[in-house]
């Protein structure tokens, strides 16, 4: 396990992923609850099924906030050479520009094991930089920060928003990422040490909650 102020620090831990934002988000059905009387018609509501653009969003980031985000051309796929030159290359100058002074040895960076993050010229890239891969659970994606905690965070906040441009969209995962408190990440990476300690313990078996 990490310990936030031992040898392996949480600071020292950069952690990423990607995901899909719509332009147009639906409100979840905790936050569309409300008592009408008998008599008034409950209002129409979009369905879980509906269909909006989207476009894909990495972002990345540490236990002091966020560290750099890239979105995904449109009508393009993540393929290993994109995350190498485009992802990885941005992720690399933002750590730089974090620690200037720290070394990107003593990085240690924390993924899923998607086709792309497991690539080999991804591989190759890391190891040049001497950057150290945490080992994550095969099929335990839901157990990495920014699903299940960061990612929920940004769409709940984006949630009944519409957006007709791509920069505006951009805009607001950005501003919504600037304004989520330092303690927040810190807490993240403190749920993730318990996600961890409770995989253990249920032996790699499924479990809800923290």
């Amino acid at each position: 396990m990490f310990e936030p102020h031992g040898p392996k620090r949480f600071s020292d831990i950069f952690t990423g992923d990607e995901n899909w934002f719509p332009f147009f988000n639906i409100s979840p059905k905790r936050l569309n609850r409300m008592w009408v009387d008998e008599q008034v018609d409950r209002p129409a509501m979009l369905r879980p099924g509906f269909q909006s653009r989207k476009r894909m969003f990495t972002v990345f980031f540490n236990y002091r906030g966020s560290l750099a985000e890239d979105i995904l051309p449109q009508d393009t796929t993540m393929t290993n050479t994109y995350h190498v030159q485009d992802v990885l290359s941005h992720v690399k100058s933002a750590i730089n520009e974090q620690r200037p002074k720290v070394s990107t040895s003593k990085t240690l960076f924390l993924h899923d094991n998607a086709g792309p993050h497991k690539a080999r010229a991804t591989t190759q890239s890391l190891l040049e930089l001497g950057i150290k891969v945490l080992p994550h659970p095969a099929y335990g994606f839901d157990n990495a920060p920014c699903y299940f905690w960061l990612f929920p965070i940004l769409k709940d906040r984006l949630a009944g928003r519409k957006f007709h441009r791509i920069q505006d969209l951009a805009k607001a995962v950005n501003s919504e990422l600037r304004t989520i408190p330092e303690e927040d990440y810190q807490g993240a990476f403190q749920k993730w040490q318990i996600t961890l300690k409770r995989c253990i313990e249920s032996h790699g078996g499924y479990f809800e909650g923290l």
